[in-house]
């Protein structure tokens, strides 16, 4: 097993201790807004989807097992799920009761901040669109690793994966995802 990141605290504190809370959440909030403004373009749910993150961290901070792999892998998986399941649930939505109004008020500092944020991973939400062609565990791994920045070790792990197993699907998917980036831009909207 790797040596821990130096960085990385009692990740079980979490969910009992405010001060441990505070110095993850300030370690970690900005990768996780990127990894959350990657994957939508409303700023009031990327902000709603950025807390929930932070909140399923501290309600599942006494499961964190660190010999099944890093902090950062741990909170990618955590983040991924978060995300997957606002899918889930908005797509539940306008299947049964259509678009549902009102969403809570941001000041227009936050409102300013996070449409910048949107507005920096343009890129990567297209690039985002071209692993959607990918199947979901196979797109999933390329995610985390060549967007998000996460080892194949890490990625592994939000994964369930076993490291050597990531390795293999990562090279596969290498040449299929080149492809698909190399088409022009215009058939990916």
């Amino acid at each position: 097993m790797p040596d821990p990141d130096p960085a990385e605290g009692d990740i079980s504190r979490i969910g009992v201790d405010p001060v441990a809370f505070e110095a993850f959440y300030r370690r970690h909030v900005a990768a996780v807004g990127r990894f959350v403004a990657r994957r939508v373009d409303d700023p009031h749910l990327a902000a709603d989807l950025t807390a929930d993150v932070f909140l399923a961290v501290i309600e599942s901070a006494a499961g964190y097992r660190p010999d099944r792999g890093s902090e950062v892998g741990w909170l990618f998986g955590v983040a991924r799920n978060v995300v997957a399941d606002e899918r889930r649930r908005a797509a539940r939505r306008l299947r049964v009761a259509g678009r549902i109004a009102g969403r809570r008020d941001l000041d227009a500092d936050d409102l300013a901040r996070i449409e910048e944020r949107i507005d920096a991973e343009s890129a990567a939400r297209r690039t985002h669109r071209a692993l959607s062609e990918l199947p979901e565990e196979t797109r999933a791994l390329v995610e985390l690793v060549a967007v998000d920045g996460l080892t194949v070790a890490q990625a592994a792990t939000a994964l369930g994966l076993s490291p050597v197993a990531a390795r293999v699907r990562l090279h596969r998917a290498r040449r299929l995802v080149r492809a698909v980036l190399a088409r022009p831009a215009t058939t990916l909207a």
